[in-house]
């Protein structure tokens, strides 16, 4: 049974994972581009997720779960957005089988596992690390945490089976949150 506080960061990392694909590297720029489209800070994640080449693969993803009407809700959801390229890091036909309607409680876990209630910008993201002497944990709306760490001006998420993924494009704001686009599909 899903409550809508969870059904709404699913819609909003599915939207995320959309248009967090290849934003500019200029933090908070308005209108950044992702994916070869611009991202407006007055739009959902999901209304600009769509328009994102680099994140079909994820958008495909958020709509076979359902959880589009979530994502495009009031939020505030930090969403770290996988590129097409990190979804095809995973081994072949992951994919296909997740986004099958018999995986669809598999496939919500894990796109959820891939939202954090709240907005979080990489500055917070690295204050949180640094207070917590190198790394934090985020809660998860899927309910497991995710470890958040900074080197440099780079951010790190691991995921519970220990693999870590690097925050490419950060602080892509949408009306309904923060994407920060990242290299790996993270996993619960």
């Amino acid at each position: 049974m899903m409550n809508t506080t969870v059904r709404r960061p699913l819609a909003t990392i599915a939207l995320a994972f959309a248009l967090g694909a290849a934003v500019p590297a200029a933090a908070l720029a308005k209108n950044p581009m992702v994916g070869g489209a611009p991202m407006y800070a007055s739009k959902t994640i999901v209304e600009n997720a769509v328009n994102s080449k680099d994140h079909t693969t994820l958008v495909a993803a958020v709509k076979a779960a359902g959880l589009v009407d979530t994502l495009s809700g009031p939020g505030p959801f930090t969403v770290f957005a996988p590129t097409n390229a990190a979804f095809a890091k995973l081994p072949a036909g992951t994919v296909e089988t997740l986004v099958k309607p018999e995986n669809k409680a598999t496939l919500t876990k894990i796109l959820t596992y891939h939202v954090v209630p709240g907005t979080y910008t990489a500055k917070d993201l690295m204050k949180l690390a640094k207070d917590g002497g190198g790394e934090a944990q985020l809660k998860t709306v899927e309910g497991e945490p995710l470890v958040v760490q900074s080197k440099g001006k780079k951010v790190y998420v691991t995921d519970a089976k220990g693999s870590t993924a690097t925050v490419t494009t950060a602080n892509v704001m949408q009306s309904n949150g923060v994407i920060h686009v990242i290299n790996g599909v993270l996993q619960p």
